[in-house]
């Protein structure tokens, strides 16, 4: 099993419109721009980006790579409305608020689960981007298992499912511990920059080939799928590379 950092928010849309009935205006589609009728918080959109705000909160930090990951998704959600800019911002009001406490967890995660009564796989392939985005870190502490078993709870994910996912997440970290790290000079190598170049440098090269390989970006530009998962890839290397020259610069 393969697990993504960016790419995790493709697979993820793919599912949250599978099937989707165009009547539930409280749904996520993509074939047509959506106008938003109601609270965004009640909205499929705004729930979904309150259950990342509960697990990013339980670890206590936000680390650049879930930072990244999270900037994506409020991007490509904001994407399929009308005025995306202003549900954009809206969407990152919710996460802002609702990282502030756990107090509501469940039921939300109940909410998230009226909509998708119907759909487990669905709620599953969330489950899945919630657990991508508590191990991003390389590290899954008891905070975390605790919120993401109660929001498994609530969107009534099969215990087997739940254990299934944490422990193929739990291999695949180990396994990448124990594969001998990239040398700094090939990380240099692989974001096309230089030692002697300070950390702002470095950056702008970074977030260029993010672009580049961004798979989202590729999927837009209606490139094989071949392509987009060897960018995928690609870009778990980048992102590597990038996090071993910040820790070797400070």
């Amino acid at each position: 099993m393969t697990y993504l950092i960016i790419g995790a928010v493709l697979v993820l849309f793919y599912f949250l419109t599978k099937n989707y009935n165009a009547t539930e205006y409280q749904h996520i589609r993509l074939d047509t721009k959506q106008t938003l009728k109601g609270d965004l918080r009640e909205h499929e959109a705004g729930l979904l980006v309150s259950l990342m705000a509960k697990v990013a909160k339980a670890d206590g930090r936000v680390c650049e790579l879930e930072a990244e990951l999270l900037k994506h998704t409020f991007s490509d959600i904001a994407r399929v409305f009308d005025s995306s800019e202003a549900i954009r911002e809206e969407l990152k009001a919710i996460y802002e608020r609702e990282i502030q406490s756990f107090d509501n967890t469940i039921i939300i995660a109940q909410k998230y689960f009226k909509l998708t009564k119907n759909e487990y796989a669905k709620r599953l392939k969330v489950m899945e981007y919630l657990l991508n985005l508590a191990f991003i870190d390389a590290s899954f502490s008891k905070t975390e298992f605790m919120i993401t078993e109660d929001i498994a709870n609530a969107l009534e994910i099969k215990r087997a499912d739940f254990e299934r996912l944490i422990a193929g997440f739990e291999a695949f970290y180990a396994n990448k511990a124990t594969q001998k790290a990239l040398g700094i000079e090939q990380a240099y190598t692989i974001l096309g920059a230089s030692s002697s170049e300070d950390m702002e440098s470095i950056k702008k090269k970074y977030r260029a080939l993010v672009k580049e390989y961004h798979p989202d970006i590729l999927m837009g530009q209606g490139k094989e799928q071949s392509i987009i998962d060897a960018a995928t890839t690609k870009l778990q290397e980048i992102n590597e590379a990038y996090e071993m020259i910040k820790k070797e610069k400070s």
